[in-house]
């Protein structure tokens, strides 16, 4: 779970990492206070400025401290006090501590019901933080009311030049940014009349507007976007769904609600994604203005 050797590329790298997060700490907190970390890996996204509390909410957050392995984390808290050593043991043979985490990550952990003292989930936020995305395909908008075994049935038989020109797949996902913020990756406004026109029909995709941890699970916030005065952006119908993180490793994050469980890999590039997802839109536009002049 934490280096334990680091060679002398990775200690000047890390070196230049914690200049910039005590350049813009937000709280009191020094790094001497976690015992000598100089030298280590700092956070990969600044702890977050503004500090969120969900009502009813055991998570403590803080920055993890020298002194992290296998079985204890060391967190040094957001009031600055001084730094309070877990057992994660237990976390980590039940795979518990999600992240790769590293000296100087923003964490957030859930002390144990029973032992105040005791980690029961670890997870590091750094990690969490980024753009992830998972694929989708559309359906043919004429076998949306089939059972799942009948759109199969239907796509087989559907000609391969047809499957060429509007199966073709998008990503989605979701960019969880620091001070709690999120936005939508990969999403379109609202079809126009051409569009409406094609045979197929991609998958709604809910307009992220925040993110939030909540007794060690993510909360997504969404709604529906509307257009206020000034061109001022809004939301309304806000809705707040709740998942377990059951994987974050890499470029690999599992999610599950409801027992329902979805994969994300990482982008580094939203600009990439959002532009293909609107280069695809427009193809099909094109294809369903061919469609209406034939």
């Amino acid at each position: 779970m934490i280096d334990k050797k680091m060679n002398p590329a990775s200690v000047k790298r890390s070196v230049v990492r914690m200049v910039l997060l005590l350049a813009v700490a937000v709280t009191a907190w020094t790094f001497s206070s976690c015992h000598g970390s100089s030298g280590k890996r700092r956070s990969k996204g600044n702890t977050d400025s503004v500090y969120y509390k969900a009502k009813n909410d055991r998570t403590v957050y803080g920055l993890a401290c020298e002194g992290c392995n296998d079985s204890v984390v060391v967190l040094l808290p957001l009031d600055g006090s001084d730094p309070v050593r877990y057992n994660c043991l237990v976390a980590t043979r039940r795979h518990k501590v999600i992240g790769d985490i590293q000296i100087g990550d923003y964490i957030a952990l859930l002390p144990a019901a029973d032992d105040a003292k005791r980690a029961e989930t670890v997870i590091d936020l750094d990690d969490l933080k980024g753009i992830w995305c998972y694929v989708v395909m559309p359906t043919m908008r004429d076998v949306t009311n089939l059972s799942k075994s009948a759109q199969a049935r239907k796509l087989a038989q559907m000609p391969d030049s047809i499957k060429e020109t509007y199966m073709i797949p998008r990503e989605y996902g979701f960019w969880m940014k620091r001070d709690w913020q999120c936005q939508s990756v990969g999403y379109m406004p609202e079809q126009t009349a051409l569009e409406d026109e094609s045979p197929v029909v991609y998958p709604p995709l809910s307009y992220f507007i925040g993110w939030h941890i909540w007794n060690c699970k993510l909360i997504t916030v969404s709604g529906k976007p509307t257009n206020g005065k000034e061109g001022r952006r809004g939301v309304t119908d806000v809705r707040l769904d709740t998942c377990d993180i059951d994987y974050l490793q890499g470029d690999s994050l599992v999610l599950s609600s409801e027992g329902v469980s979805r994969s994300y890999y990482r982008k580094h590039n939203i600009n990439e994604v959002n532009a293909k997802a609107k280069r695809i839109a427009a193809q099909l536009s094109q294809q369903a203005m061919q469609k209406i002049r034939q």
